[in-house]
């Protein structure tokens, strides 16, 4: 989502220097704890506050307390996890299947289809449910309703592999480690056609989206669609699986607290005093809508995203100091990991963004200025409107039962001296700080303005710049000493 302030730590020229172009943010390795920091807020997520489209209508009388506030896609909350006492033998049985090799990506989508952030989706898409989605953006139902479904969730294969499964009717999937993953059963292989896919889903097939180069570009001509079957949880293994819950699992901890209102918050940036500020505004105007309970899912997205996105670890970390600083309330904020790859296309891609967190039991959506977008990748500006996100959000199919909040501009008070809200009768007293005003401060170990970000979140991000700083000038004299020795050792052959 872009926000109106937008923290990004280093810049695409800064990255160039380097073979990974995160790898100066890879190399800081924040103390992520092993367990949660709140022992009363087993759960944490990234919002930002909006202003409420639907909330029309009479309020939900806060006596009648659901496990479900809002009901899933298709009635019930996928779950393709395979029982623990059946594992061993299917992953015998899927030693002898035809196997296909997933990419990491590929691995995200089956945590996503697995824990039902997709239902009433089984599986990846076979080609009927693919040209549903690729073209009416929503997928119709046997009882002739519909859901919405605006991503394509396809596996790639290529010529090679469609030779090798033959006539066979399930296929094992195996990680990039080598290790089986999931059974495939009842497959369908179709053609893939990139150019068709990539121009509906982002409306352009200009070179340099993220997501088609790491994803798409390189990926075979075949589809592989079917029903799923995953061994075991999907864990990564570091420090923040216990971070990352599962739709059934949210829905738990909404009921736990007596959650009578969940609002969603997605965002891909270090969280200032901005977000705050629009986050707790919503949980105030719920309360005088007559809500008891409001709480706040905070759910950064944890699958790809473009190199110059800030990673998930330093976010996460950021994210526990604002709320260890008080900015948000631990006991009304569960912070959250949403497993998906990000696509950056727009108003096609916020529909799905949207529609998960039904799934995962949010009855409130909150939505910013050009949700899901990004630069246009060959001309200066940007690649999709920016109002046109809440707007499809408001017409979407298959999204009517979810309230959509547009969120109000912030901006840093020069007067009050604080993050407020942006008055346009009084627009010189406002600050608008860019991403490069950004990382200027934080290179030069300059402080922004008072309030406009937590203490703790700030210093995190510090940290994190004068580490990137150091490996640099690391970089080059690493690189300066190989010039040298190369150089005496072609003098040496003279």
């Amino acid at each position: 989502m872009s926000l109106t302030i937008k923290v990004n730590l280093i810049s695409p020229t800064h990255l160039n220097s380097c073979n990974k172009p995160s790898c100066f943010f890879t190399a800081y390795n924040p103390r992520i704890r092993p367990k949660p920091i709140y022992h009363s807020n087993r759960l944490t997520t990234t919002s930002t506050s909006l202003k409420p489209r639907r909330m029309q209508g009479p309020v939900r009388s806060p006596s009648v307390i659901k496990s479900s506030l809002i009901e899933p896609d298709g009635g019930i909350v996928v779950d393709l996890v395979v029982p623990e006492s059946e594992r061993g033998t299917k992953t015998v049985e899927a030693e002898s299947m035809p196997k296909v090799r997933l990419t990491k990506i590929d691995v995200e989508w089956v945590h996503v289809i697995c824990e039902g952030w997709a239902s009433p989706l089984k599986g990846f898409m076979r080609e009927d449910e693919y040209l549903q989605s690729l073209h009416f953006n929503s997928l119709r139902m046997k009882d002739g309703s519909i859901v919405n479904m605006s991503l394509p969730i396809v596996l790639a294969i290529d010529d090679a592999t469609k030779e090798s499964i033959g006539s066979s009717s399930n296929v094992g999937l195996v990680g990039p480690d080598g290790h089986l993953v999931a059974i495939l059963r009842s497959i369908e292989i179709y053609k893939h056609n990139k150019e068709e896919r990539i121009a509906r889903t982002w409306g352009t097939t200009a070179p340099g989206l993220p997501y088609v180069e790491e994803a798409i570009a390189s990926a075979g001509n075949w589809l592989i669609g079917g029903d799923l079957e995953v061994l075991k949880p999907i864990k990564y293994n570091d420090g923040l699986d216990h971070y990352r819950l599962s739709p059934k699992q949210l829905r738990k901890e909404f009921d736990r607290r007596k959650a009578d209102a969940v609002f969603a918050f997605q965002l891909r940036n270090p969280v200032h005093n901005g977000h705050a500020l629009l986050m707790n505004d919503t949980r105030r105007r719920l309360l005088e809508k007559g809500f008891k309970n409001p709480i706040l899912l905070l759910h950064p997205l944890g699958g790809f995203t473009k190199a110059d996105d800030v990673p998930l670890d330093v976010r996460m970390e950021q994210h526990s100091k604002v709320l260890q600083d008080g900015v948000l309330d631990p006991e009304t904020t569960i912070v959250s990991i949403f497993p998906s790859p990000m696509h950056y296309a727009g108003p096609t891609e916020v529909q799905w963004h949207a529609k998960t967190r039904i799934n995962a039991g949010a009855n409130f959506y909150i939505v910013g200025r050009d949700p899901a977008g990004m630069g246009h990748p060959t001309e200066k500006r940007d690649l999709y409107d920016p109002d046109h996100g809440k707007k499809v959000l408001s017409m979407a199919p298959g999204l009517e039962k979810l309230d959509i909040l547009p969120f109000r501009v912030a901006a840093y008070d020069t007067v009050a001296k604080k993050m407020a809200f942006f008055d346009p009768s009084r627009a010189k007293d406002f600050l608008f700080i860019s991403g490069t005003k950004m990382r200027t401060y934080a290179r030069t170990g300059e402080n922004p303005p008072d309030d406009f970000m937590s203490p703790g979140g700030w210093e995190v991000l510090v940290n994190i710049t004068r580490v990137c700083k150091q490996r640099r000038q690391q970089s080059k004299r690493l690189l300066y000493l190989l010039s040298s020795t190369q150089l005496h050792f072609a003098a040496s052959l003279l």
